[in-house]
């Protein structure tokens, strides 16, 4: 009893000692990514476009988004009606958290089946880039129903494969809850609190209405994977990444 009497108090004292080790707010480490989209990117147009309103409402007012709708050409596919190219199509987000991490950022497949999304499968999938280095993601493979009127009557069906990640000061992870445990170790032990960034980067494959062949799986993980590449290369920090 005299030992436990001893011991509560120290091992209270140190847990209260360690918030003085957090940074106050407003200190916060930047994640190691860049949040302003080039206009192209590995060949990719990318038409950037605001958060929806339900990211606005649902997220903290200190969130930040970087959000792009990237086209690029089909080789030797036209549209016989204009002439033009007919595109295939990549849908990215970053979403930069704010102080209140768990305000800010999700686990995906959380927030998924609110965007229409019916997830089937989740696997890890790691990426090679240059100089020996890779890039841990996972992979989800989705069917996700969008609306074709404004009254949201009628839906269209499209297979879905995204790809995603979180990146933040010093550290990358494809998983919420290594994220989770790289962010408390931090905070106790570094006294570092720090922004992630949720990377998400998704492709519709299979019957699409604008293309007149099937789109193979195959074929959107390659395409996707490459797109990923370039923007590993272009948008982060990998001074800041530990090796």
């Amino acid at each position: 009893m005299k030992l436990k009497a001893i011991v509560l108090p120290l091992v209270a004292g140190l847990l209260l000692g360690l918030v003085y080790l957090l940074p106050e707010a407003g200190d916060m480490s930047p994640a190691a990514i860049k949040m302003e989209l080039p206009s192209n990117l590995g060949g990719w147009v990318l038409q950037k476009k605001p958060p929806s309103s339900d990211e606005i409402l649902l997220l903290a007012k200190d969130t930040t988004f970087s959000k792009a709708t990237c086209l690029k050409a089909r080789a030797g596919e036209y549209d016989p009606a204009t002439g033009y190219s007919i595109p295939d199509r990549i849908d990215l987000s970053i979403v930069l958290s704010g102080h209140n991490l768990n305000d800010s950022i999700h686990r995906p497949e959380r927030c998924m089946p609110a965007q229409g999304h019916s997830i089937s499968s989740s696997s890890f999938y790691s990426i090679d880039l240059k100089e020996n280095r890779s890039l841990p993601t996972q992979r989800l493979l989705s069917v996700q129903s969008i609306a074709t009127d404004e009254n949201r009557t009628t839906y269209r069906d499209f297979q879905c494969v995204t790809y995603y990640l979180f990146v933040g000061h010093r550290a990358i992870t494809s998983g919420h809850y290594q994220r989770t445990a790289i962010d408390m170790k931090d905070r106790l032990l570094l006294g570092m609190d720090q922004r992630w960034a949720y990377v998400s980067v998704s492709m519709w494959y299979g019957k699409l209405p604008w293309i007149k062949n099937e789109v193979p799986i195959e074929e959107a993980d390659q395409k996707i994977r490459e797109f990923i590449k370039s923007l590993a290369e272009e948008q982060i920090d990998w001074d800041m990444i530990e090796k």
